[in-house]
């Protein structure tokens, strides 16, 4: 018989409940059910004001989640009609898979980065470069560029996925009316909020700042106890360098930050204590990347390094995605060697 403990849940996991907190002036945290490997709960926030309310990631396009959004907005007294902002900090599915249908229930504005869009999202952004348009076109079933396998999905799903790119509006993408660059300003809770574009976890991850209260609401970018996937499978060379950068920037103004709001997870303090041991996880893994090669003293393949670095359950493409945007930062900064065997990235310390 098995001794061993289970691991209590990280904020993040914990299932979503009916709580509704006011965590900073005029703004409600509640949380959407997320049946996501990790996750527990999409916090929406919702921000208060003489208009009405905007809403902060409306979650997953699921019943089960809308049915939680409107009994939340019901509770606070909150009709539809009175939510004129959805704001989506990226595009993820339990981000932005509400936005679409509450804007048809309410006409609401959806707000996202300049750079927002998904796989099968027909619309462009606008001025979108080529090597961005390639990132943002990417399909998370493309079989992986380090020969690996593809992102293991049952082919029920896979058919729905590659149906809806065809017809985007099976998959209810929301179509950005107002898409913010950096600096940009609006207006929520009465209060000026200035965009952030924090590229890593994704290529349009947006938080947005309140100057006045120091209140930030940051997404995914940054959590109070687990640390965002950086994905491999993006047109940009060096995706942890984009998040290291973005980490910094953050970690630049952390002093005039009271309190952050994650997407996920319990809002926290100490921003600046958060964003360095983020940074502090990813470099004792590039670390632990560097002491497996030597030891192994020979090349060895993606799939092979991400068993040194994630435990069995957590063993899989999203993994092996992760393990190579490592490599491939080693690989940039001059400390690995790249080779292609057969139709597959192996990678070896360099002398």
């Amino acid at each position: 018989m098995s001794t061993d403990t289970p691991r209590p849940l990280k904020s993040e996991q914990l299932q979503a409940t009916d709580e509704i907190v006011e965590v900073a002036p005029g703004i409600l945290r509640t949380q959407l059910p997320a049946n996501i490997t990790g996750l527990g709960h999409v916090n929406m926030y919702v921000l208060e004001d003489e208009r009405g309310v905007a809403v902060v990631d409306p979650g997953l396009p699921t019943k089960e989640s809308w049915t939680a959004l409107t009994d939340r907005l019901a509770t606070i007294g909150v009709p539809l009609k009175r939510v004129h902002s959805i704001i989506v900090t990226h595009s993820h599915p339990d981000h932005y898979g509400g936005a679409a249908r509450l804007r048809n229930e309410s006409g609401a504005d959806i707000i996202t980065h300049r750079l927002f869009r998904t796989f099968y999202d027909p619309a462009e952004p606008p001025d979108v470069d080529a090597e961005e348009m390639a990132l943002m076109m990417r399909s998370p079933f493309d079989a992986p560029p380090w020969g690996g396998p593809a992102m293991d999905m049952p082919w029920q799903r896979k058919a729905r996925m590659s149906v809806a790119r065809r017809f985007p509006k099976l998959m209810k993408v929301p179509q950005p009316s107002v898409r913010l660059n950096e600096s940009d300003r609006m207006k929520f809770a009465r209060r000026e909020w200035i965009a952030v574009h924090t590229p890593g976890h994704t290529h349009d991850h947006l938080c947005l700042f309140d100057q006045e209260t120091g209140t930030l609401l940051s997404g995914d970018h940054v959590l109070p106890t687990i640390t965002p996937h950086i994905s491999g499978l993006t047109a940009h060379g060096d995706p942890l360098t984009l998040f290291f950068d973005s980490l910094d920037k953050i970690g630049n103004f952390a002093n005039q930050i009271n309190i952050a709001l994650p997407a996920h997870g319990t809002p926290f303090e100490n921003v600046g204590d958060r964003v360095q041991a983020i940074k502090d996880h990813h470099v004792e893994r590039l670390q632990k990347l560097r002491d497996t090669s030597a030891d192994l003293s020979r090349p060895a393949t993606v799939m092979e390094f991400s068993t040194h670095l994630f435990s069995p359950r957590a063993q899989g493409a999203m993994a092996d995605s992760e393990a190579f945007a490592h490599l491939e930062h080693l690989r940039i900064l001059g400390d690995f060697e790249r080779r292609d065997k057969d139709g597959a990235y192996e990678y070896v310390l360099k002398d």
